[in-house]
Parts: C-alpha cells; structure tokens; sequence
C-alpha cells in the first residue's frame, strides 16, 4: 500500500473539550487526495448545542455565537460526514488521522449522542479498515525524541518537513496528518510492507505498548507538578476508548 499511489483522505476534528467522551464537534475536515483525481476538501462548522468554553475558541477560533449562528444541524453534520467516511472506508480508502483515536472516539459519542448509528454498526464486516494514525507510528519509529510537547501535531509536522499554515482549523490539520503519512511511508517503506490489515494490528499494539509505557512513567517518575499519581490510568485502546454506558449522557 504506497499511499501516495491511491485515493486516500485525511481527518480531524476541533471540538468543545480535550476529554473525547464529553467533547463535542464543532468543526469537522475531510481531505481527498491522488488516485488520479482532483484534490477535494469537505470542511464543517457544527453548532454543538452548547456553549464553546474560552479555552476551546481560543484553539479553533470558532465562538459559540458563530456556531449558533453559522453552523449546521449537529445531526445533519454528523450524517453527512459518517455516511463520507463508511463509503470511503467501504471503497478502502485509507483515512488518516494524527491521534485518531481521539477523533474516532468523540465522532463515536457524537454520533451516539444524537441517536444516529456508529461507525461500528456502519463498517460490520470491515475488520480492519484502512486506518492510519501517524501519532502513533511516529512515537513507533522514533521512540525518544527529547522535548516537552515535540509529539504534537506541529512539530511532529516539523519533523517531516511539512509547512502548513492556519493550524488548529480542522481543514488544515487533517491535511497536515495527510503530509505526515505520506513522508513516513516514504521515509518506512516497511509500513507499506505491512498491507492495511497488518498495520491496523500493528498500530494496536504500538499503541497499547506506548500508552502503557506512559501510564509507567507517570506511576514512578512524573512529579505532582507534571501529574504523577501512583494510580494513574492511561488507556491505550485504538482505534478508539472503550465505550462507557454513560458516555453519551453528558
């Protein structure tokens, strides 16, 4: 699978919250790229039904005034953006995402949220679809690159050699994602070695080793300061968080 020779798409969400099971969408991106045909960008503005908290604006620059006043129907979104991934997925497209587990998982409750059919229920019988996080693999090929803060979604761009500008806009964020994909897969061609199905294993697994491996250094060497806490608790689930029964009810 050589990404830049077929029809992939990138993905991303800006959202209300950093916590993916009270989060909701407030804007959404779909990036088309190669397979011999025109780029393509679907972008969406949500109006979440809630307010947009300050530190969230100040992110993505959408306010709650403009949601309300500019943004669709969340179910009518939500629709229109699962029923272009399941076809894409369907078709075998693969949809790249930066920390998508994130992403999958508050599209996930999003979508529970407004008592519309989870990607789940939508993709039964696709047991490994074609996803691609290039969090994950970067942390996988790269296991100890040194700085606070160096595995976010910019400097891991920087890394790559990716210039993009209007950061933290869903539109550009999922094209960056994009970028990343196609330089590692150039730069690993062992990722491609993989097929679709091995490397939705094999990102399982380096997700769950790498969180774990998290979980341990906050336990035993993280300060109070950085949010050390014998208990800690990391999941490492992926492609998306286990869904709890009362997720959705927030």
């Amino acid at each position: 699978m050589s990404l830049k020779s077929i029809r992939r798409a990138g993905f991303d969400t800006e959202t209300t919250s950093p916590d993916p099971e009270t989060a909701r969408i407030v804007t959404a991106a779909l990036v088309f790229r190669g397979g011999n045909k025109p780029a393509q960008d679907y972008t969406w503005l949500i109006n979440p039904g809630v307010e947009i908290p300050a530190e969230a604006t100040a992110i993505h620059g959408i306010t709650t005034e403009q949601a309300q006043a500019e943004g669709q129907d969340p179910k009518v979104a939500l629709e229109e953006i699962a029923d272009m991934l399941t076809r894409a997925i369907a078709y075998g497209m693969p949809i790249v995402a930066f920390n998508l587990s994130f992403d999958w998982t508050v599209f996930d409750r999003d979508l529970r949220r407004h008592g519309l059919a989870p990607m789940t229920e939508r993709l039964v019988g696709i047991a490994a679809p074609a996803l691609i996080d290039p969090h994950v693999i970067d942390k996988q090929v790269d296991r100890y690159r040194k700085g606070s803060g160096m595995r976010k979604l910019q400097p891991t761009a920087d890394v790559y050699g990716i210039e993009i500008t209007d950061w933290h806009t869903a539109q550009a964020d999922a094209l960056a994602a994009l970028l990343i994909a196609e330089a590692q897969f150039e730069r690993y061609p062992w990722l491609a070695d993989r097929g679709p199905a091995g490397l939705y294993e094999a990102q399982q697994t380096w997700r769950r080793e790498q969180q774990a491996g998290l979980q341990e250094w906050f336990r035993t060497k993280a300060t109070p300061e950085q949010g050390g806490d014998p208990d800690k608790v990391i999941d490492g689930s992926w492609p998306m968080r286990p869904f709890p029964m009362t997720a959705v009810t927030s």
